[in-house]
C-alpha cells in the first residue's frame, strides 16, 4: 500500500438503486471514520437510472467517492470482486444499497477488525428484516456453505463483511464467471470472525434478490468451490451397487429354495424409475460440473466496466480490470 492510500473503503454494490441512493449517500456523508476513507459504488447494469441518480447525489456532496459502472447485469459478488480490485483502503467493508445494512455498522465492523487482528468479520443480524422465504433460503446456503467449504459453524456468512484489504485483493485474483465471495475468502485465510450487527427494515422498494438468484448461488456454492458433490456421486453409485448385488444375491437364494419365481411388475416398475432418476441426478451433476468449465474455458467474462467517475477526495490512477485493461472513467 501506498502511504497516501486510505485506511478505509467502503464497497457498495448498486442494483435497481434509483430510490435509495439519495439517503445513502446522505447517510455515508455522515461518518465520521476518523481516518482517510473512501467509498468504491459498483452500478451492476441497473436498468433504470440509477448512475444518474449516483452521480448527482454525489456532486452535491464532498464524499470521496468513485462510481464504476458494469456494461450489464454480471451478479452481486461480480460487482463486489469489482470494487475489490479498485479498493485501496487497509481494511475493506462492503455493504448493501437498500441502507438494511446501517452505514455506520459498517464502522463498528471495520473497528473490530482492526483490533481483533482479524482477516475477515462478518455482520451477524441480531435480527433480519427480510421476508421468510428469503431468510429460509440463506439459510440453507448458508449451511450448504459451511458444509462444503468446511467453514466454522459459529458465524453467519452474511453479505456485510469487512475484510483485510490485502485478502480482498487477493480473492479478487480470481477471474471465473462463477464467483462466490465467502469460498474465496476462505481459501486465503482463517483468521475469521463475527459481529452482532443491526439490520433495518428496508426502506424503498423491493429486494432484487429472488428465488432464482438464490438457487444459482446455490449452484455456485454446490459446484464451484468443492469437489463434494462428485465424491458424494461415487459413494451414492458404490452403495446401489452394494444394494444391486445384495438383491441379486436374495434373488438367487429365493430361486435355489423354491424354484422360479414369476417376477413381480411392482418391483420391476419401482427399480427403473428409482435408477434412472438417481442416474439422471448424477448426470446433471456431472453436466453442471461440465458446464460451468467449458464456459470457463471459453473465456466467458467475470464482468465489464464501462466506465468510472471519480467525486470529492479520490485521486488515483487508473486501476486495471480483470482482464488487465486499464479503465480511466471515461463515459460512454
Amino acid at each position: 500500500m501506498s502511504p497516501a492510500d486510505p485506511e478505509l473503503s467502503l464497497v457498495i454494490p448498486l442494483y435497481r438503486s434509483a430510490g435509495s441512493v439519495a439517503a445513502l449517500v446522505q447517510r455515508l456523508a455522515a461518518l465520521e471514520p476518523g481516518v482517510a476513507w473512501e467509498v468504491v459504488f459498483v452500478d451492476d447494469g441497473s436498468p433504470d437510472d440509477t448512475a444518474v441518480q449516483m452521480r448527482s447525489a454525489l456532486q452535491r456532496t464532498p464524499l470521496p467517492a468513485l462510481l464504476i459502472r458494469h456494461s450489464r447485469n454480471f451478479g452481486e459478488h461480480q460487482a463486489v470482486l469489482t470494487g475489490y480490485r479498485h479498493a485501496r483502503g487497509r481494511y475493506v467493508v462492503n455493504l448493501d444499497d437498500d441502507l438494511q445494512n446501517p452505514p455506520e455498522e459498517a464502522l463498528r465492523l471495520w473497528q473490530h477488525a482492526r483490533t481483533t487482528g482479524l482477516d475477515v468479520v462478518y455482520g451477524d443480524y441480531r435480527q433480519k428484516r427480510h421476508a421468510g422465504w428469503r431468510n429460509l433460503g440463506s439459510s440453507f446456503a448458508n449451511r450448504t456453505a459451511h458444509w462444503l467449504l468446511d467453514l466454522p459453524e459459529r458465524f453467519y456468512l452474511s453479505s456485510f463483511r469487512c475484510v483485510a484489504g490485502v485478502i480482498a485483493r487477493q480473492a479478487a485474483v480470481y477471474a471465473g464467471p462463477y464467483p462466490y465471495i465467502d469460498g474465496l475468502l476462505s481459501q486465503v485465510t482463517q483468521a475469521i470472525g463475527s459481529l452482532d450487527v443491526h439490520h433495518d427494515s428496508r426502506a424503498v422498494g423491493e429486494s432484487n434478490y429472488n428465488l432464482r438468484r438464490l438457487i444459482r448461488l446455490w449452484l455456485t456454492i454446490f459446484t464451484s468451490f468443492s469437489l463434494m458433490p462428485l465424491r458424494l456421486a461415487t459413494l451414492l453409485g458404490v452403495a446401489l451397487a452394494l444394494v444391486g448385488l445384495a438383491v441379486l444375491a436374495w434373488l438367487l437364494l429365493e430361486f435355489l429354495l423354491h424354484g422360479t419365481l414369476v417376477p413381480g411388475w411392482l418391483s420391476v416398475i419401482s427399480a427403473i424409475t428409482l435408477f434412472g432418476g438417481l442416474q439422471s441426478l448424477l448426470i446433471g451433476v456431472l453436466g453442471e460440473y461440465l458446464g460451468r468449465i467449458f464456459l470457463t474455458v471459453s473465456g466467458k467474462p467475470q464482468s465489464f466496466i464501462r466506465s468510472m467517475d471519480r467525486f470529492g477526495a479520490v485521486e488515483r490512477p487508473g486501476a486495471l480490470d480483470r482482464t488487465g485493461s486499464r479503465h480511466d472513467g471515461v463515459a460512454p
